[in-house]
């Protein structure tokens, strides 16, 4: 899930093209850091340079605009999400 590349917390591993969006997301939210004013600053500090908290009040923050971003080209009839066997194709799951 995007979230969870975003956060940091995607439980893959073992794709070199994963840890080389890690460590640019990583760059990414340093400049973030870098960027804001105390007490924002001090708050969010961190030493191991993953910016975890920093990166997790993001995706809170603005996960409805990068989904909008993601999906506002799509055609009203698109479909995110699909049918499952268990919901007898009643409801939409995640996909």
């Amino acid at each position: 899930d995007i979230g969870d590349i975003i956060r940091g917390k995607d439980l893959y591993r073992g794709n070199n093209k994963k840890d080389k969006l890690q460590e640019q997301l990583k760059e990414y939210f340093k400049e973030l850091h870098i960027n804001l004013q105390n007490p924002a600053k001090s708050h969010y500090n961190d030493r191991s340079g993953n910016f975890y908290q920093l990166r997790e009040d993001w995706w809170n923050i603005n996960r409805e605009k990068v989904w909008y971003a993601i999906t506002c080209g799509a055609p009203k009839e698109a479909k995110y999400f699909r049918q499952t066997v268990c919901s007898e194709g009643k409801t939409a799951t995640k996909g």
